[in-house]
């Protein structure tokens, strides 16, 4: 058998190997970005998704530290614009793709659950949990709400900080706290667990962007997987997990 023959042999038997990328993205994302990769990946069959789940700043410090990232999605833009100051991702690439809303939640069995951010501030809640502000989106925009009513100082000796929205659900479902700030998404995600007590009213809203890593080593398969979270496909994924238009 001649080398050519053996060459297409090999070509036949041998699986190709797929190419890789690495997305991080924010804790909030879990559910309906492990569905978007699949998506993706059955629409693509040469490629493999690897998912890094973490609050939005701590991916942004993975990422200055060298992580092998290819593409960061956020929870809201102030983050994307720290990567973009540090000259962490390609603008050209950056997009927003999703929006979300911020609740106060309580435990299921909650008997006066506050109606407001003012009611917080009463004698019937003594433990509000909220993730940190200093890396933490959700964070950060209740701490914006609370300041903006005047009860940040006032609330600070009955705050649970917590390091992802996440756990600030799980405070709250275990009944571990009084009430909790979380995204409407996280609490969808957790339907019996938690109750919505009220939306916190945020003057421009939240808004998730995503950009490709400045030198991703597959610099071409996270642009396709960026044009895919954005398409209608990737955008009715993210619908049914709660999340708004961009």
């Amino acid at each position: 058998m001649n080398k050519s023959w053996i060459l297409l042999l090999l070509l036949h038997v041998l699986p190709a190997t797929a190419a890789e990328l690495t997305v991080s993205a924010a804790s909030s994302l879990t559910e309906g970005f492990r569905e978007i990769a699949g998506a993706y990946a059955a629409r693509h069959p040469d490629a493999r998704v690897d998912l890094n789940f973490a609050a939005s700043g701590v991916l942004l410090q993975q990422v200055a530290r060298g992580a092998p990232v290819d593409v960061l999605a956020f929870a809201d833009q102030a983050t994307m614009d720290q990567a973009a100051r540090r000259g962490l991702v390609d603008p050209s690439t950056r997009q927003v793709f999703a929006s979300n809303a911020l609740w106060v939640v309580v435990p299921p069995r909650a008997a006066s659950p506050p109606a407001s951010l003012a009611a917080l501030a009463g004698p019937a809640v003594t433990r509000v949990t909220l993730g940190n502000p200093d890396s933490v989106p959700a964070g950060r925009y209740a701490r914006q709400a609370l300041q903006q009513a005047g009860l940040w100082p006032s609330l600070q000796p009955r705050l649970i900080l917590a390091q992802n929205v996440r756990q600030s659900l799980d405070y709250v479902a275990r009944g571990e706290v009084d009430a909790g700030f979380v995204y409407a998404t996280d609490a969808l995600a957790m339907p019996g667990r938690v109750r919505r007590a009220f939306e916190v009213p945020l003057p421009g809203g939240i808004h998730y962007p995503l950009a490709m890593v400045k030198g991703s080593r597959n610099a071409d398969e996270a642009r396709r997987f960026i044009a895919f979270v954005r398409s209608p496909a990737g955008q009715a994924i993210l619908r049914r997990h709660g999340f708004g238009s961009p």
